[in-house]
């Protein structure tokens, strides 16, 4: 089993080893034979990439939304933006690896991004809280939105975690006062601010990054008031129950959609967003470009009562 790709992707994984395999046996691919088998097993890993896709249920969703080879926020910094300066530190504990922000360049404007980081090796994973983050974490947050909010400066969130860390470290230094004053930052900032759940938008831990004038969701993101293997732990005792408890909740973009809790869902190219980080990142770039134009233009006062009515609603 190929551990880059999730259980139901299994038979794409056997037939791009082939192309991989064919392209490594005959570098050239000067045989026409082998061109022509080439060819096929694309055409047939596109049909059969279609077929799974279109008809994922709400579980597989969930899996794709953290699917090992899936973008993180400093993937799309990288594929979107220019001169990226992450800032560090809340100035109080320490630095939180499981979020990064700064200052960058979109399309010659100054903005102000944050997001949460999972990582990808087992020493990132754990620099990084697995994008868990603790009170420090939201504090740098709120911190970067307050000098956005000095220099007029929009702000993009990528929100992409199971939750905020919720060990006993985080309780001691007051998990919950972080998240909440995060909340209170966020509706009342006088800039422009859009907020995109790339992954997984897990409890707080999502919220404390998502209040915003717009909010995307990726197509196979979820969103969600808590991760369905916590929700399956409280009610049947069981995490084993997440699929269930996955259903139950409505975490996908579609069901998210039909709450009025979401503006846009952005679609991902075949096969996820993992498959073609470069389109996809094309995709958010494009309405990135648009929701800042479109916000730019309404007075800030308007701005704000309009972000406190979507809030109240």
């Amino acid at each position: 089993m190929n551990l880059d790709y999730l259980d139901f992707e299994q038979e794409i994984a056997e037939i791009e080893n082939q192309i991989i395999q064919l392209r490594n046996n005959n570098l050239s691919e000067s045989n026409l034979a082998t061109k022509k088998k080439i060819q096929l097993l694309e055409a047939k890993n596109q049909k059969l990439t279609q077929q799974i896709y279109s008809s994922l249920n709400i579980w597989q969703r969930v899996q794709v939304a953290r699917h090992p080879k899936r973008p993180y926020t400093s993937d799309y910094i990288s594929l979107i933006f220019q001169d990226f300066q992450e800032l560090h530190g809340d100035r109080h504990v320490l630095d939180d690896g499981a979020i990064i922000g700064g200052l960058a360049v979109f399309q010659g404007k100054t903005v102000m991004i944050i997001g949460h980081q999972k990582g990808r090796t087992t020493q990132e994973k754990i620099s990084r809280n697995f994008g868990m983050p603790k009170p420090e974490g939201y504090r740098k947050a709120r911190r970067l939105m307050e000098l956005a909010a000095k220099f007029s400066l929009p702000i993009i969130t990528f929100i992409d975690t199971a939750g905020a860390y919720a060990g006993i470290d985080a309780e001691q230094r007051n998990q919950s006062e972080a998240i909440a004053k995060n909340i209170q930052t966020m509706a009342l900032l006088p800039v422009p601010i859009i907020c995109i759940v790339t992954g997984e938008g897990s409890s707080g831990g999502a919220i404390a990054l998502g209040v915003g004038d717009c909010m995307a969701m990726l197509e196979y993101s979820i969103y969600c008031v808590i991760t369905p293997e916590g929700c399956a732990s409280i009610l049947w005792k069981d995490a084993s129950h997440a699929s269930i408890a996955a259903e139950a909740m409505g975490v996908t973009a579609v069901q998210i959609e039909k709450t009025g809790l979401l503006d846009a869902i952005l679609p991902e190219p075949l096969g996820g967003a993992h498959r073609d980080p470069k389109a996809m990142a094309a995709t958010i770039s494009d309405f990135l470009r648009q929701q800042l134009n479109e916000l730019s233009q309404i007075p800030i006062l308007d701005l704000l009562k309009k972000r406190e009515e979507k809030l109240l609603q």
